[in-house]
């Protein structure tokens, strides 16, 4: 079967499978992603940029494709994903704490199979649920793993377990014992091969029939369910996968960070981080959680001014994403791209848009003075 097919718009496609196909710009975006992703650790060293950020960013990107998957396609918001990341995470940290198991990939498969045992026992009570039901039983599993775990001495408390089996050196991995330095770039790389793997799987799942059936169901229950489509069991099915995939970013993080404690791990907090992360880089495609996750950890750690006024400046950023950018940095990309090649050909759409955006700010100042005098003033 040929690999190359022409759509009838003229386009060049690449078919890799059935059901999996690439135009040919988006191949080759493919192609220059991966470049960038593998040649990370020579653009950090030449650049200065932080290598740590960036691999903890790609981390948290991971646990959001997940998530995006409940958010995109069933339309249902979660406020309690990092319950998977950190039960991910602390499954390897008990396994190579309390059982002393040296292999990094058995650390990571312990933390897998522990957070799909959590999502298939929380997705079995919240898959019936919808809209604020759904997100507020999600937050509160989250909050529950979040104290249990900080109140218990197995998991020594808000200390948290170290990931190093003999107490001093990281895991062994491909059953090799690495220096620090070959540690965190052997680490990387398999990384990136984990999460390309994940995206592909993603991309398979997502143009499926599942995938489609699970668009249905975002869009109206009652009727997905009408035309036989067994709802409740393809909602709980896409919630454990979607904490698969959090529990593999989780186990992940345990062996980059080789320490695991509740707060950056299992705390409800970081289910908004993550959420934030699939909005900012765009929750209507497949790669934008893992835009967004880079983005926002490698401003929150390199970035004085933002961790300094974290919370107010994220706000600021989320407001002016669903504002102006409510697909997200890769979804507005192509839209952006299309209207400025329109405003080239005919500058009277750019006084136009001026003229919107000035109307706009007028309108929203004048909103924001109306609300100031009746809360401080009490008049309209």
């Amino acid at each position: 079967m040929s690999r190359f097919l022409v759509d009838r718009d003229g386009e060049t496609r690449v078919r890799l499978s059935e059901g999996m196909e690439l135009t040919k710009t988006q191949s080759v975006l493919a192609v220059v992603g991966l470049v960038v992703l593998f040649a990370v650790p020579d653009i950090t060293r030449l650049t200065g940029l932080s290598f740590q950020a960036i691999h903890r960013g790609i981390l948290f990107g991971l646990a959001a494709v997940g998530l995006n998957l409940l958010l995109r396609h069933t339309e249902l918001v979660s406020f309690g994903h990092a319950a998977f990341f950190g039960v991910g995470a602390y499954g390897a940290a008990v396994l190579a704490s309390h059982f002393e198991v040296s292999s990094g990939l058995l650390l990571l498969l312990g933390g897998v199979l522990a957070a799909t045992t959590i999502a298939v026992l929380i997705g079995y009570f919240v898959s019936g649920y919808l809209d604020i039901y759904f997100a507020l039983l999600t937050l509160a599993f989250n909050q529950v793993l979040y104290a249990f775990v900080l109140q218990s001495g197995y998991f020594n408390y808000s200390d948290g377990l170290s990931v190093r089996p003999d107490g001093l050196n990281p895991p062994t991995l491909f059953g090799l014992q690495w220096t620090s330095t070959g540690y965190d770039l052997i680490l990387y790389y398999f990384t990136v091969v984990v999460l390309v793997g994940s995206l592909l799987v993603m991309w398979k799942l997502v143009n499926s029939p599942f995938g489609r059936a699970l668009d249905a169901i975002g869009q109206d229950r009652t009727r997905a369910r009408f035309v036989g489509i067994p709802v409740e069991k393809y909602v709980w099915i896409a919630f454990v996968i979607s904490g698969i995939y959090g529990g593999l970013a989780g186990g992940l993080f345990a062996l980059l960070q080789l320490h695991v404690s509740p707060d950056p791990t299992l705390y409800a907090f970081v289910s908004g981080e993550i959420l934030f992360m699939a909005i900012l880089g765009g929750f209507g495609t497949l790669v934008g959680p893992v835009v967004g996750g880079v983005v926002l950890v490698y401003l929150l750690i390199q970035a004085p001014f933002y961790v300094e006024y974290y919370n107010a400046v994220t706000g600021l950023v989320l407001i002016g994403v669903v504002l102006f950018l409510p697909e997200g940095i890769l979804g507005s990309v192509p839209k952006i791209g299309t209207g400025l090649a329109r405003r080239r050909r005919d500058p009277g759409l750019l006084r136009d848009d001026i003229a919107a955006i000035g109307s706009s700010i007028r309108r929203g100042v004048t909103r924001a003075v109306t609300t100031v005098r009746i809360i401080v003033f009490g008049v309209n």
